[in-house]
């Protein structure tokens, strides 16, 4: 394996094959090879291939060692159909960010890191100003292209440490791991200067945005508890004159 493989990859199938040896029975891994991984590999695929390997220990001896058995299977397209589908599962079809699955899921994680690390998380969530209005004046194909391009203002302007998702309606929720909440109302203030957007050329409409944020504190047992309070400072905002973000 060394004379044929990168000395990393070498040393994963080494410590797999250990494995086997010392569990005794059939020791099953999924893994990926690349031409990268291969010494002197020339034209060799350059994207990754995955396997599932069984490896399973013999009962006798090879020439005079402990050895195994490998069996190594093709998993590639079964890979990218489960990716492909799992894609699907978390992503909203019509703006392309995650969902309200995905979302929970991340604050779910967010919140065990907070209580084991005290890693702090914070979360803005705002919606669209008078978006009932542009849908009775423009019609929803202009209310789906407003919520298409707010996807993309946040895109363009938050950090890729962000997860973005949209919560549901012209609902959305921005998760920030590792800041604080006055770190994240800077962030969130910054997002609200740039949705300002005019929609239409004879009927036109401009909208903005009004948010909450909020970070994990010790009282927090659920994910929804920071989502309650983040939704508090949404509607602090819109009774406040709205296109503003409140912090709670």
């Amino acid at each position: 394996m060394f004379d044929v493989l990168k000395e990393e990859k070498a040393r994963w199938f080494a410590a797999e094959i250990e494995r086997a040896l010392e569990s005794g029975v059939l020791h099953i891994v999924e893994y990926e090879l690349s031409g990268s991984d291969v010494k002197g590999a020339g034209d060799g695929p350059s994207h990754s291939i995955w396997f599932e390997g069984r490896v399973q220990s013999l009962s006798f001896e090879v020439d005079g060692e402990a050895a195994v058995v490998w069996v190594a299977s093709n998993i590639t397209d079964k890979n990218e159909v489960q990716a492909k589908l799992r894609r699907l599962s978390e992503t909203d079809a019509l703006t392309g960010l995650y969902n309200r699955r995905k979302l929970i899921e991340t604050l779910d994680e967010r919140l065990a890191v907070f209580e084991r690390e005290r890693a702090q998380t914070s979360v803005l969530v705002f919606d669209l100003d008078n978006f009932k209005r542009l849908n009775d004046e423009m019609g929803h194909h202009a209310g789906d292209a407003a919520l298409v391009e707010v996807a993309r203002v946040c895109r363009q302007h938050l950090r890729q440490s962000d997860v973005i998702a949209r919560f549901g309606g012209d609902e959305f929720v921005v998760v920030m791991p590792g800041t604080h909440r006055r770190d994240a109302l800077d962030i969130a203030e910054g997002l609200r200067k740039h949705v300002p957007i005019v929609l239409g050329e004879t009927l036109r409409h401009e909208f903005t945005i009004s948010g909450g944020v909020s970070e994990f504190g010790p009282p927090d047992r659920f994910s929804s508890d920071i989502l309650k309070r983040a939704d508090q400072g949404l509607y602090q905002s819109k009774r406040a004159g709205r296109n503003r973000v409140s912090a709670l």
